[in-house]
């Protein structure tokens, strides 16, 4: 189960920020990310309904859901929709990337969880191989264009989305199940965002083209309501140092629609980046278990100096 919940989200994930661009022209990006939580809210919630889930709760947890929903369905993506007018698809989300780094110091201070060893070497072998197949982006930065506001949007936006995990965490150790909690939080996103959205989105108020209905319906629908289920499902499941993995292979998701797309040619390079990607995921997702079985099949020794006198025996 944790491997489909896995996919769904990198596939998913991986493909939205192909589709923001789609949301980048006359309509401002504020009032993109209200018409996209607010719609994806209102199909979290009616589906809940459908369901019959229970959607009434205490007014703390509501506070609870405004926060996460100011930091992971408001403030973190008005940052990267502004960061995308600066910076390219492939370098934004190499910077999301980061989050995998970020979600392990804060699983550290917030849950007091100790982080695995494998887990860090398997992420440092996925950003090796980031950095691999992105690494010509990285030589031509020029700190001192647009791409210097870029990289602070996207590193901001990536700092507010983990701390929206640590948020959504708390939310789920409360026994809170994702559907309900994820489609407040981001009716509260919406909310919150929309006086923004109203003093600066003036102008046009919608882009009645093909290109920004289909990508804002693909946004909320898969990248919001199924991207954000699985993977706050996956986070209360594994953790959010091992979920946030997945941010890792969001640009190798991104590489292969360019090549589908947008004619990218592959170099070796490239080939060589993404077999550490992939390594470094197997290492992360895998390595815990295949220790654990390691434990099982070869258990520590006694210790001698508790073990009973016959163990040995002796009378």
């Amino acid at each position: 189960m944790n491997a489909v919940l896995y996919a769904v989200t990198v596939v998913i994930w991986g493909s939205t920020w192909l589709a923001i661009k789609g949301q980048l022209g006359e309509v401002h990006p504020t009032l993109s990310v209200f018409y996209r939580f607010a719609l994806a809210a209102v199909l979290m919630l009616a589906y809940a309904r459908a369901r019959g889930l229970p959607l009434k709760y205490p007014a703390r947890m509501h506070v609870r859901f405004a926060l996460m929903g100011g930091l992971m369905f408001s403030g973190n993506f008005v940052c990267f929709y502004f960061a995308e007018q600066h910076l390219a698809t492939g370098l934004v989300s190499i910077l999301f990337a980061m989050s995998l780094l970020l979600n392990i110091v804060f699983a550290r201070l917030f849950f007091h969880r100790r982080v695995s060893p494998v887990v860090l070497v398997g992420g440092g072998i996925g950003l090796l191989g980031i950095g691999t197949v992105f690494w010509p982006a990285l030589a031509d930065f020029d700190p001192d264009s647009g791409n210097g506001l870029g990289t602070v949007l996207s590193i901001a936006g990536t700092l507010v989305f983990c701390l929206g995990n640590v948020v959504s965490g708390k939310v789920q150790a409360e026994g809170v199940p994702v559907v309900q909690s994820t489609g407040w939080s981001m009716a509260y996103g919406a909310v919150l965002v929309s006086p923004f959205a109203t003093v600066l989105g003036h102008g046009t108020l919608y882009e009645p083209t093909w290109q920004y209905t289909g990508s804002l319906l693909y946004l909320a629908l898969f990248g919001s309501v199924i991207g954000f289920g699985t993977y706050l499902t996956l986070l209360g499941r594994i953790g959010g140092e091992r979920a946030a993995y997945a941010t890792v292979l969001f640009p190798i998701v991104s590489l292969l629609l360019s090549t589908v797309f947008e004619d990218f040619t592959w170099s070796v390079r490239d080939g060589l980046g993404v077999v550490l990607v992939l390594l470094g995921n197997a290492v992360v997702l895998a390595g815990p278990k295949l220790l654990a079985r390691r434990r099982e099949r070869d258990p520590a020794p006694p210790d001698r100096k508790t073990a009973p006198a016959n163990a040995s025996g002796g009378k």
